[in-house]
């Protein structure tokens, strides 16, 4: 029985993160573990509602995380049966406590009328320390199906396929183009948001749980779709979002023009080979210097990855940061009448990295990066705008004489991603985009070729990761039954699923 005023005596409190001077120094995470007796706190501010819109597929989370359940766990100190109920739902809560945005916050009953939500997002990430602390026992299957499936792409949607397989007795293999496995987790994610460790530290139990890891394999290229079918009895793509969305801008093709992937990739391949022992530049695959140190850095993107882009920033010393939204000042609070709860609200996120530094616009579009004269660039010039919508299409409207400077010598475009990238294996495997640039698949997670489906990014689009591991755990499901397995494995989404919006 949870406690019914745990709420009333206990304010939403967060752990403090490690001071901005120290934190700017290194690549660590910024928030240190937090102390068991405020993670207790929180957690007993849960007050298992009747009806847990936290843990609902529309509204909170998609992978109907048993958010009250383990909140009382921990508030009664049983953390082993904590860990047991969070694991039932979630293959890696270690990836989500850290990067998740949380819809279960804003879906939190406590959020009605302008109130604080439980830290959710906060315990979750305790109780999966607490099961690294125990070490992550692997559950090999105790009998082999004698049936295989690839999995294509190693990011959290192709992972969670993957270890929900083998634990049913399937042989997996994963292949990844890149040199590590991980996805947008290993070179994607600076470390100071999750440090590498951690996934490390789940590869080594779906290793022990027998999935076997390829890297370095181009599927398309390095090996055919026929050769990959021809090996396996079902395939699972899972390549991820990462065609980022460009800009026709007037003077987009200067130097120093970047995707803001590009400076996140490079950074974490630096950081890398610095806990390797080996000394790397930040670059591009071409050579060319993507390092921001004693640059001005315009970033363009008010989302996540500008935030990225913005803690990178600082941590390689940048004269100046000026982050970009083409968007209003949002408000701090949920406007009910826009978005009324349990809706995701539109209000001003303040990420770690805004508090080291830099100064965010509002409401301002690039009108032209301004050439310094060699076909680099060293300024943007912006104008104030204003954004409506009508019937669906947004209309940019630029307010005259607002125009003016920012120096730059180094952009990164953080607008968002446009899909899937077009690459070889999508015609091999007789799959096309849809206009989203997704892959379509049918109500069983196959998309129009038999035996070859589909999940995570690749076929929702950008999404979150909550999303991509639920979409991962779905298609494990489908696969498992088109392979005739022994009984059910979990399927918490429908591959048509949305999350709960305002109208």
């Amino acid at each position: 029985m949870p406690d019914p005023n745990g709420f009333l005596r206990y304010p939403r409190r967060m752990p403090a993160r490690r001071p901005v001077p120290v934190r700017i120094s290194d690549w660590r995470e910024v928030y240190p573990p937090a102390g068991a007796e405020l993670i207790r706190e929180q957690a007993t501010r849960c007050m298992d509602c009747g009806i847990p819109f936290c843990h609902s597929d529309t509204a909170g989370c998609p992978l109907a995380n048993r958010i009250p359940d383990w909140n009382d766990l921990v508030r009664t100190g049983n953390w082993g049966a904590a860990v047991e109920s969070l694991h039932a739902t979630n293959n890696f809560p270690e990836f989500t406590g850290r990067l998740c945005p949380a819809p279960c916050e804003a879906a939190c009953v406590l959020g009605i009328g302008g109130g604080e939500p439980v830290t959710i997002k906060q315990v979750e990430v305790e109780i999966a320390n607490a099961a690294a602390a125990r070490g992550l026992t692997p559950r090999p299957a105790p009998v082999p199906s004698g049936r295989s499936v690839a999995v294509v792409g190693s990011g959290p949607a192709g992972l969670a396929a993957a270890q929900q397989l083998a634990r049913a007795g399937h042989a997996v293999t994963v292949y990844e183009r890149d040199d590590a496995i991980g996805g947008l987790l290993r070179y994607g994610i600076p470390d100071f948001k999750l440090e590498k460790r951690h996934i490390d530290a789940r590869l080594a139990q779906l290793d022990a749980e027998g999935v076997v890891f390829r890297t370095g394999v181009n599927v398309g290229v390095d090996v055919t779709a026929e050769q990959l079918r021809d090996r396996h009895d079902a395939v699972l793509l899972a390549c991820g979002a990462l065609q980022g969305r460009d800009t026709d801008t007037p003077g987009r093709q200067l130097r120093g023009v970047h995707q803001a992937m590009a400076h996140l990739v490079a950074a974490n391949r630096v950081v890398a080979a610095a806990g390797e022992g080996r000394p790397a530049l930040a670059t591009l695959p071409d050579g060319t210097p993507i390092d921001a140190a004693g640059r001005h850095v315009v970033i363009i993107g008010g989302g996540d990855t500008a935030a990225d882009c913005l803690g990178v920033a600082h941590r390689q010393g940048a004269a100046g940061v000026h982050q970009l939204d083409l968007y209003p000042h949002p408000p701090r609070a949920r406007d009910e009448a826009r978005d009324p709860w349990p809706t995701w609200p539109w209000i001003l996120r303040e990420y770690p990295a805004h508090e080291e530094g830099g100064e965010r616009v509002f409401a301002v579009a690039v009108q032209e990066f301004v050439d310094d004269g060699t076909g680099a660039v060293r300024a943007v010039r912006i104008a104030e705008v204003t954004v409506e919508k009508h019937d669906g299409r947004r209309i940019v409207t630029t307010v005259p004489g607002t125009e003016r400077e920012l120096p730059a010598d180094l952009v990164l475009l953080a607008i968002g991603f446009e899909g899937t990238e077009e690459q070889p294996l999508l015609a091999q495997f007789g799959v096309t985009r849809n206009a989203r640039g997704a892959v379509d698949s049918r109500e069983d997670w196959q998309t129009g070729a038999d035996g070859v489906f589909v999940a995570g990014d690749m076929h929702r689009g950008a999404s979150l990761i909550v999303w991509a591991i639920a979409e991962g755990r779905a298609a494990a499901a489908a696969i498992h039954g088109y392979l005739d397995g022994t009984g059910t494995l979990p399927a918490p989404v429908h591959p048509a699923a949305q999350p709960l919006a305002a109208r």
